[in-house]
């Protein structure tokens, strides 16, 4: 049996904020977040090269979303 600390910990590593969105994928679930609060949540549809652009197909039905990091938000893994 594991540690509860242990499982805490890489809960909370797999929930960080992305850095590098270069490193998601399309087709990942993640949570946009600007000013603490989450925006927006759905599945990565594409990345731009420099990994300054995200495209994002919402959770709920509408059209794809496009975000960028000059905007000030942060992307979270779900």
């Amino acid at each position: 049996m594991k540690a509860r600390g242990t499982v805490l910990s890489r809960r909370m590593a797999f929930a960080a904020t992305v850095s590098d969105w270069r490193s998601l994928k399309a087709g990942d679930r993640v949570e946009i977040l600007k000013h603490a609060h989450v925006v927006a949540a759905g599945e990565v549809e594409e990345i731009s090269v420099s990994g300054n652009v995200l495209w994002l197909v919402p959770s709920a039905p509408s059209e794809t979303q496009l975000f960028m990091k000059s905007d000030g938000v942060q992307v979270r893994r779900t």
